[in-house]
C-alpha cells in the first residue's frame, strides 16, 4: 500500500485543538487511559475526557489527512478539512452511539463529503508540496524518471471525476473493502464496484498516454 500523502503538522494541530478545548463550555475530566479501543475512547469522550480525545486524534489524524490530501491535492484545504472533522467529533461527542458505526467509517465519511463539497467550488491553481528529495544512491536520470512517473500518476489520479477518485483512494491507499467504501460514500457496493472499474480504466488510459510522454521526454 502506498505511503501516506504527508502528515498534518502535529504542533499546528495541537495548538488548534488546545484552543478549541479551551473554549468548551462543559467541565472536562482528564482520566487515566484505561481503555484505548475506539469505542472505549468515544465512551470516555462522552464523559468529557480530553485525554481520550487526544488519543483518538493521534491515532487517526495522519490517515485522515492523507485521504483529504489525495482527494484535494491542496495542503491547506486538506488541513482545514481534517481539523474540521476532528472538531466535529469533539463537538458531537455526547451524541455518539457506540456500536452503531465504526469511528473510522464516520470520520472518512465526514472528510470525503467535505472534500466533494470543496471540489464543487470554483477551482484555483493547486500548489504542490516541496518536492521529495532524491536518494543519494539514485543517479540523476533515474531520479528524473521516478519523479516524472510519480508526478504523472498523481496528475492522472486528479483528472478522475471526484467520486471515482475517492473510491480509488479509499480502496488502494486506505485498503478499504468495497463494503467499507460504500458505507463511507453512502452508496451501494455495486455502485462502488462500478466507480472502481471506471476509475481503473480511466487511469490506465491516462497512464498509457503519460508513459509515451515520459519516453519522449527522456529521449530529448
Amino acid at each position: 500500500m502506498p505511503g501516506l500523502a504527508g502528515s498534518l503538522p502535529v504542533a499546528k494541530w495541537t495548538i488548534a485543538m488546545n484552543k478549541m478545548l479551551a473554549v468548551a463550555t462543559t467541565p472536562m475530566t482528564v482520566a487515566a487511559p484505561a481503555r484505548t479501543g475506539d469505542d472505549a475512547l468515544l465512551e470516555r469522550m462522552r464523559l468529557d475526557d480530553v485525554e481520550a480525545y487526544r488519543t483518538l486524534v493521534e491515532r487517526h489524524i495522519d490517515h485522515a489527512y492523507a485521504v483529504a490530501m489525495r482527494v484535494l491535492k491542496n495542503p491547506a484545504d486538506a488541513e482545514d478539512v481534517t481539523q474540521d472533522a476532528f472538531v466535529k467529533a469533539w463537538v458531537n461527542r455526547h451524541r455518539w452511539d457506540a456500536g452503531r458505526a465504526k469511528f473510522s467509517t464516520w470520520l472518512y465519511r465526514v472528510i470525503v463529503n467535505r472534500c466533494i463539497d470543496l471540489q464543487r467550488l470554483p477551482k484555483t491553481e493547486w500548489i504542490d508540496d516541496v518536492e521529495e528529495p532524491a536518494a543519494e544512491n539514485i543517479d540523476a536520470l533515474t531520479d528524473i524518471h521516478r519523479r516524472r512517473v510519480y508526478g504523472r500518476l498523481d496528475d492522472a489520479l486528479h483528472r478522475l471525476p471526484t467520486q471515482q477518485r475517492v473510491a480509488i483512494v479509499l480502496s488502494y491507499y486506505e485498503d478499504m473493502s468495497n463494503m467499507e467504501i460504500s458505507e463511507v460514500m453512502g452508496t451501494t457496493v455495486s455502485a462502488v464496484e462500478s466507480l472502481l472499474k471506471r476509475g481503473r480504466k480511466k487511469l490506465r488510459e491516462l497512464l498509457r498516454r503519460a508513459e509515451g510522454d515520459i519516453r519522449v521526454g527522456l529521449a530529448e
